[in-house]
């Protein structure tokens, strides 16, 4: 199960992304999860330790290791940089799950770019590609991280909508870009639903083949991000039907 999970910021991605880990953890199946978006609040929904969370440096500030991984040194960029030992090392644990940050990408002009670039590229490209442990993404609105190449290991996009205008047209630029990377499927998941009229206007505003659930507002899941330290989820405490989400993914069910 290789999952990416986009949509706008607050529309509830990085506790979809969480409970879907939580899914495989419970399952028994080893994953990684794999923080991709710049605001970096995978790990906390997660409920891992913060103090070892700001410990642990995004992939994309490693300048000295990401200068040793290009061989060639100087203007020379190496395509594809080894990367095995840094899914040992810049890595946190927690049970089957595997936890680490990408962090931002520059813009393209500023130093160390294309080095940096390949090096990220050659992170996703191991654990999408070439590892066979489930992974899931939490990624910006952007998806910038990801690339034609990459983007061949992702099986299910996930976007995250809650019923508001901003949310919707965000969702279907992200539809648009992952399009244009021709990821294989792209799915809709409503989110923060309070009301009927909250399900028709995503219904209306969204491919409604391609809406595969609607997920109600949780006052838990708020109380919970108001924590300061959050604990491991147990399989009572997961979102109200994330696991039907979880199910279709794995199998490859139909839309609702």
């Amino acid at each position: 199960m290789k999952i990416a999970v986009s949509g706008k910021g607050g529309a509830g991605k990085s506790t979809i992304a969480a409970n879907l880990l939580y899914c495989l953890k419970f399952d028994r199946i080893p994953a990684f999860a794999v923080d991709a978006d710049p605001d970096a609040n995978l790990g906390l929904v997660l409920g891992l330790n913060p103090e070892e969370l700001a410990a642990l440096p995004p992939l994309s500030e490693l300048q000295e290791i990401i200068a040793d991984k290009n061989a060639g040194g100087g203007a020379f960029v190496d395509l594809n940089p080894a990367v095995e030992d840094i899914l040992e090392e810049y890595v946190l644990h927690m049970g089957t799950i595997r936890f680490l940050k990408m962090g931002g990408i520059k813009q393209g002009g500023s130093a160390c770019y294309c080095k940096e670039s390949a090096f990220l590229n050659a992170v996703l490209t191991n654990v999408l590609l070439d590892r066979s442990e489930s992974v899931v993404l939490d990624m910006s609105a952007g998806i910038e991280h990801l690339t034609r190449g990459t983007a061949r290991g992702i099986e299910t996009m996930l976007v995250v909508v809650e019923p508001t205008r901003a949310a919707v047209t965000t969702a279907l630029a992200v539809d648009r870009l992952a399009s244009d990377l021709k990821l294989p499927r792209v799915a809709f998941v409503g989110n923060k639903i309070r009301s009927e009229a909250d399900r028709d206007y995503l219904r209306a505003s969204l491919p409604q083949d391609r809406i595969l659930s609607m997920l109600p507002f949780s006052e838990e899941v708020l109380e919970r991000a108001r924590q300061n330290d959050r604990p491991e989820l147990l399989k009572e405490d997961l979102l109200p039907g994330i696991e039907v989400i979880y199910e279709q993914i794995d199998g490859g069910g139909d839309q609702v």
